[in-house]
């Protein structure tokens, strides 16, 4: 699949890299650092990335300016998404061929050619692969090793979560070799604004925990308002109540205009399937989704409860 992957990149004079909205590091890691490898290793060809230039995560990259005619004759990457409605710019189906790249759990079966693998740590951990173990490798540089190992360690928690095995810390080791300022990216990934902090107290001092071992937050927009915190700043919580003994799985639900976004973080019961049937997915420990109203969001928390009970009468037996 690897070499069948560079054999396309080979064959194609302009690349276009899409993944999915509203990026995370490995989003950005795996699709920005494939840029970076192609361009090292193949100079005369045209690369480009598009979709949402997060400004959290500008210090990444910022994204390309992408025409339509861009897309003549194009081979379009797709780069750790799961399912087609979630892709950030809708015009991947212009080029010539379609490539998908990604470690979630297959979702929605798209591409040419597809190389889905969820026993990988992150998306970016595959793009290290694909460009150190075909029979065409592509050139390492500083700022691809940059972009992959911030994939890396935001996918894992910094190596903290069950998907960390012992390639993921091999890929690790052989990207700090290259040179680029580790507390600088430790820095700008997990720095909080004060306003954020606030709120991630506010969610702390709101801890209700059910005997299922399952606790929920709502943070409207009134809140969101009064503590002066964006929707996007809000994934800065999601791991708030991962250390508080007794949790099996917890849920955040942040109001948006139209909708009602859900983050779903678990230590044992998988919830992908529960995210899938609320317009998400993900992983098992840690998936997204959407509701419509504060009342599928409460029978979204009942759901919860259920799975958690369920998980926690088998280890009893």
């Amino acid at each position: 699949m690897i070499d069948r992957i560079i054999e396309a990149i080979e064959a194609a004079q302009t690349i276009i890299l899409h993944r999915h909205e509203r990026p995370d590091p490995d989003a950005l890691g795996s699709q920005v650092g494939l840029k970076k490898l192609i361009e090292a290793t193949y100079t005369d060809k045209t690369v480009k990335v598009t979709g949402y230039t997060e400004p959290s995560l500008a210090f990444l990259s910022e994204m390309d300016v992408v025409t339509d005619d861009d897309y003549k004759e194009a081979l379009v990457i797709v780069c750790d998404t799961a399912n087609t409605p979630r892709i950030d710019d809708d015009r991947y189906t212009l080029g010539q061929t379609l490539i998908k790249i990604d470690h979630h759990p297959e979702v929605d079966a798209y591409g040419d050619i597809s190389w889905v693998d969820p026993s990988m740590s992150s998306t970016s951990e595959m793009i290290y692969l694909l460009a150190t173990t075909g029979k065409k490798q592509l050139m390492l540089t500083d700022e691809a090793a940059r972009l992959m190992y911030a994939g890396i360690i935001g996918d894992t928690g910094r190596f903290l979560y069950p998907s960390t095995t012992e390639q993921t810390l091999h890929v690790a080791a052989e990207l700090v070799r290259f040179n680029f300022n580790r507390t600088d990216l430790y820095n700008q990934l997990y720095e909080t604004k004060p306003a954020v902090a606030k709120l991630k107290g506010y969610l702390l001092d709101h801890l209700d925990l059910s005997k299922e071992g399952v606790t929920s937050a709502k943070l409207t927009e009134a809140i969101l308002s009064r503590y002066d915190v964006t929707s996007e700043e809000t994934s800065a919580l999601v791991g708030t109540y991962g250390d508080v003994l007794g949790i099996q799985a917890w849920v955040i639900f942040v109001e948006e205009p139209n909708q009602i976004r859900v983050r779903l973080r678990s230590k044992g019961p998988k919830i992908n399937t529960l995210a899938a049937r609320y317009n998400g997915g993900g992983h098992p420990l840690a998936s997204g989704a959407k509701v419509k109203s504060w009342e599928e969001a409460d029978q979204l928390v009942n759901d919860l409860k259920d799975i958690c009970r369920i998980y926690k009468e088998g280890k009893e037996e």
